[in-house]
């Protein structure tokens, strides 16, 4: 089922119409005259009219139903009047956010995480979105943290290969895979999606500890190898000039002292005590 426009016109030329034949209907009544009643009724019928004036507030919708048959929806803003037997129905077309429960998963490595998000969301099909399913804020709901279930486990919360998308390390490309998982299971719905990004994101409390260790291990080793990358080209760079300038002539085994000595000074995590040789170097 698909929204079509309703019909309805100006609620306030229709007041000044109505009122008017009523008063014009009352004018002519004359109990002598048996004709009178007629007029009196027309006068009734007129008031009754009036039932069918309603009120559309900004980015806001009314869907009409006749005798349980959807005959259109009504947008346009401000007094409005329709058929006053049409059943109107306020539905809000204005954004909206809904944030998730944390809930824990497991990710594409089996790791348990705790994930939330939340979604930036308006109705966009009110025929859909009235008729289609019973209750479609909780519909929003359900289907938003079965999304985020189903994305959660689609990617490992740390990147361990060199291309790999990561929960943690890629916000953007998991926010765009999560609203477009949401938005196909929400456009049934006549619900569009504007935004999902993830509100909180955490590893399990039983595996936390041994996560935060595995990271500082990691960050470790990164550390240490620029380090030692770094103090080799520091070594090449003192040996090349020190050859280049003729300063001092180097056998292999006084190369490979003097390596061992500055990568001990480079690499150590404390500052080294230098020990003076008073003696000849030979």
């Amino acid at each position: 089922m698909k929204e079509t426009k309703g019909f309805s016109t100006n609620g306030y030329v229709a007041t000044v119409i109505f009122i008017a034949i009523a008063l014009a209907c009352l004018s002519q009544f004359n109990p002598v005259n048996g004709s009178g009643i007629l007029f009196v009724v027309l006068a009734v019928l007129s008031l009754a009219c009036l039932t069918g004036l309603f009120m559309v507030q900004p980015n806001q919708g009314r869907v009409l139903t006749l005798f349980g048959s959807y005959v259109g929806t009504v947008k346009e803003n401000g007094l409005r009047w329709t058929v006053p037997f049409f059943i109107r129905r306020n539905i809000s077309l204005r954004l909206r956010n809904f944030e998730s429960n944390k809930i824990k998963v497991n990710d594409a490595h089996g790791n348990p995480i705790e994930i939330a998000t939340v979604v930036v969301w308006s109705v966009n099909d009110t025929a859909e979105a009235v008729f289609e399913v019973d209750d479609y804020e909780s519909f929003v709901n359900i289907q938003s943290e079965a999304a985020l279930r189903n994305m959660s486990s689609a990617y490992p919360y740390d990147q361990h290969d060199g291309d790999e998308i990561a929960l943690r390390s890629h916000p953007i490309q998991v926010s765009e895979a999560l609203k477009t998982e949401i938005q196909d299971r929400l456009a049934k719905a006549g619900v569009k999606v504007h935004e999902a990004r993830i509100s909180h994101l955490a590893y399990a409390s039983e595996i936390a500890s041994a996560m935060l260790q595995r990271q500082q291990a990691s960050a470790i080793i990164a550390a240490r190898q620029k380090i030692v990358d770094g103090a080799v080209g520091m070594v090449e760079l003192a040996l090349s000039r020190l050859s280049e300038r003729e300063i001092v002539e180097l056998d292999e085994e006084r190369k490979a002292a003097m390596v061992s000595n500055l990568l001990v000074v480079l690499c150590a995590e404390q500052n080294t005590q230098p020990v003076v040789n008073a003696g000849s170097l030979y």
